[in-house]
């Protein structure tokens, strides 16, 4: 919130012994990039291991797309609630991948039909990038201003700063993808500008803290108005995310199929 590189964790008052014969992982690993915990203070930073929330399924890991799946860090089943934990969700992958194969199985002998058939790639009048340092610096720029105004502490402010942004580099990405050959990297960009605009929208419509949401313009929890999941659709002008409410606002079938409608719906994007 203040702006620091990192604090310092100093258990250097302990013995050399304790932290060698409890902590060798640790302990090797500050020493591998010059750092002596027994002698000296550890730098240390907050890390995010994973995202919270994701693409909306039902019970069976299915989404509002048809044939679609999603499990693991990518979704959203409800399972844990909104903060779940690194071991909840490896569980959660386990179980839901398992269903959702399940289900799939189960779908193939009412679908016979043949596979479209996939017209060769034509990139048109896109041309080889010789300018992939324009993906690498949008790429920092996202990442530095998302830690930035996005992270821990988050207020109106920053969200906006953030916002604008985002708002060029998503023009530039889009100019990008359609004048380049697409590589690796260039999807990979997309796909966390992408990500970014989801977490900035839902932050910045939720007008309390809850969890580990917490903006400075509206410290409080709200259980009146705010108890509920933040869920996104993507605006089919400008392919944006807009707020859909929760998921009890989009019915009871979320967009799935009829024949696919058994026990319960699919989903769609969330912050």
């Amino acid at each position: 919130a203040q702006g620091f590189e990192h604090v310092f964790l100093d258990i250097s008052h302990r013995p050399a012994s304790f932290l060698e014969e409890r902590f060798p992982t640790i302990v090797a690993r500050c020493r591998h990039f010059g750092i002596d915990p027994t002698r000296q203070p550890i730098p240390v930073v907050p890390a995010a291991h994973y995202t919270c929330g994701g693409v909306v399924t039902d019970l069976g890991g299915r989404t509002n797309v048809a044939f679609l799946y999603a499990a693991g860090e990518v979704a959203m089943t409800g399972l844990h609630g909104a903060n779940r934990l690194a071991s909840n969700s490896l569980l959660e992958g386990l179980v839901f991948g398992h269903r959702a194969a399940l289900d799939a199985a189960a779908l193939l002998p009412d679908d016979a039909a043949p596979l479209p058939v996939i017209p060769g790639w034509n990139p048109g009048q896109a041309r080889d990038s010789d300018e992939s340092v324009l993906v690498t610096q949008n790429w920092d720029e996202i990442r530095r201003f998302m830690w930035n105004y996005v992270g821990i502490v988050r207020s109106d402010r920053r969200l906006e700063r953030a916002r604008a942004r985002l708002d060029l580099v998503l023009a530039e990405i889009q100019g990008y993808y359609w004048d380049y050959v697409p590589t690796a990297d260039l999807i990979e960009l997309r796909n966390i500008a992408t990500v970014a605009d989801l977490i900035i929208a839902s932050a910045s419509w939720r007008r309390e803290s809850r969890g580990l949401h917490f903006n400075v313009d509206c410290p409080e929890r709200d259980d009146a108005h705010w108890k509920r999941d933040s869920v996104f659709l993507r605006d089919p002008q400008t392919h944006r995310p807009i707020a859909a409410g929760s998921t009890e606002a989009l019915g009871p079938t979320l967009g799935v199929p009829a024949r696919r409608r058994r026990d319960g719906a699919g989903g769609v994007p969330v912050g």
